[in-house]
C-alpha cells in the first residue's frame, strides 16, 4: 500500500493515563480527583474489594466490583460495558490483577504450561500473549477516557530526618508486563507521601512533582480538547466503519489510496456519519439487487416447475408400466406438486391394474 505523508497535526484525543504506586500511596484517590476535573460521567471497575467506594464523597461515580478470575477478557468486557453505557471516563483499579492476580495472565501461563504444553512455558505464552494484547488494544482503541492504576512492588528504605532515623515505604517497578508504560500518554508514579512524579508525559503538564488535584484534571481536559478540529475517528468508529465496508464488499486499501489516507484511522470525525451513510446505501442497493435476483430466479424456477408438471401429467397418462411412474414421483418429491403427482400416479396405477 502507498504511504502518504502529510503535515503533522495533533488531534483531539482521549486520555490514556496510568498511576502507579505502593499500597496506600493514593492511586485510587488520584484517579478519581483527575476524573472529577475532566468532568462527565465516571465509571470505576474495581478489583480491590470495592475499596474505591470509600471515596464516594470526592465525586459521584458508578461502580462495578470485578471478581476473580481476572482474565484479560474480563477487563475487556468492563471497557466495552463502560463505552456502551455512555461514560466519559473509566477508571480501572487496578490492571495489576490482569497480569499477576488470581486467574490473571501469569496464572493462566502456569496452568497451560503444566497441562496443555507439558512444561513448555513458551508454548503457553503463545496463547496468553495475544489475549493480553487484546486487552491493551481495547484500552488504546476505546472511545472514552481511560485511567488505570498499577501496584508497585514495595521495599522499605531507612531515611534520616533531622538526625532521626525512620523507615519509609517506596514504590518500585509497577506490577504488569514489561513495557506497559509505553502504551499510555502519561504515566505517574505516586510516592508514599502522595507526590505524583511523571515518568512519561506527552501532555507536558506534570513537569513538577506534586499532589494531584482537580485542577490537574481540568488541565488534562483542556489539553485533550485543544487539538485540531479535524479529529480522526475513534477506535470504536474504526471497527464500525471497517465492518460496514466489509459488508458492502468495498476494498479498504483502494478506498484509502484514492483519498490519500494511510488507513481508516485517518478518516476525519466530521466525515464519519457521511461516510457510514454512503456505505449503508451501497449495502441497501446490494441487498435490493440480491433480493431482485432471488425473486427472478424463484419466478424462473416456478415457471419451469409448472411446465414440468404439465409434461409429467402427460407422461403419467402415457405410462406403459408401473416403473414409468417412478421418475415423476421422485422428481416432484418435496415440491408443491408432490401430492397431485402422487394422486395421478395412483390413479394411473389403479386404472391399469398395477396396484395389485
Amino acid at each position: 500500500m502507498t504511504v502518504f505523508f502529510k503535515k503533522a497535526q495533533r488531534k483531539n484525543a482521549k486520555l490514556r493515563l496510568a498511576i502507579a504506586g505502593p499500597t496506600g500511596a493514593g492511586k485510587t484517590f488520584g484517579a478519581l480527583i483527575l476524573a472529577k476535573g475532566i468532568g462527565g460521567r465516571i465509571a470505576v471497575a474495581d478489583t480491590e474489594n470495592s475499596s474505591a467506594e470509600l471515596y464516594d464523597d470526592i465525586v459521584p461515580f458508578e461502580h462495578a466490583n470485578l471478581q476473580p478470575p481476572y482474565t484479560p477478557e474480563k477487563f475487556i468486557e468492563a471497557i466495552k460495558a463502560a463505552e456502551n453505557a455512555g461514560f466519559d471516563t473509566l477508571i480501572i483499579d487496578s490492571i495489576t490483577h490482569e497480569w499477576s492476580g488470581v486467574g490473571g495472565c501469569l496464572e493462566i501461563v502456569d496452568k497451560l504450561a503444566s497441562t496443555t504444553f507439558k512444561g513448555n512455558s513458551w508454548g503457553a505464552w503463545s496463547q496468553v500473549t495475544p489475549r493480553h494484547r487484546k486487552f491493551i488494544d481495547a484500552m488504546l482503541q476505546s472511545s472514552i477516557n481511560i485511567i488505570v492504576t498499577l501496584r508497585s512492588k514495595m521495599e522499605t528504605v531507612q531515611t534520616n530526618d533531622n538526625g532521626k532515623k525512620k523507615v519509609e515505604k517506596v514504590g518500585m517497578k509497577a506490577e504488569q508486563r514489561d513495557g506497559i508504560e509505553y502504551e499510555f500518554t502519561t504515566v505517574l508514579d505516586i510516592t508514599h507521601d502522595n507526590l505524583a512524579i511523571a515518568t512519561k508525559d506527552r501532555t507536558r503538564l506534570f513537569a513538577d512533582p506534586r499532589q494531584l488535584s482537580e485542577n490537574d484534571g481540568i488541565a488534562l481536559k483542556q489539553w485533550l480538547t485543544s487539538g485540531s478540529a479535524d479529529a480522526c475517528i475513534t477506535g470504536n468508529q474504526y471497527f464500525e466503519l471497517e465492518a460496514l465496508m466489509l459488508q458492502a464488499g468495498i476494498n479498504i486499501e483502494n478506498f484509502c489510496s484514492k483519498r490519500g489516507l494511510n488507513s481508516l484511522h485517518d478518516v476525519q470525525q466530521q466525515k464519519f456519519d457521511e461516510t457510514c451513510n454512503g456505505i449503508q446505501k451501497i449495502i441497501e442497493r446490494n441487498q435490493q439487487a440480491h433480493n431482485e435476483n432471488e425473486q427472478q430466479l424463484q419466478a424462473e424456477n416456478n415457471a419451469r416447475l409448472d411446465s414440468d408438471y404439465q409434461m409429467a401429467l402427460a407422461d403419467i397418462q402415457n405410462a406403459k408400466s408401473i416403473n414409468d411412474l417412478n421418475k415423476p414421483s421422485s422428481y416432484f418429491h418435496g415440491t408443491k406438486y408432490e401430492q397431485q403427482i402422487n394422486n395421478a400416479c395412483q390413479a394411473k396405477s389403479d386404472m391399469e391394474g398395477w396396484s395389485a
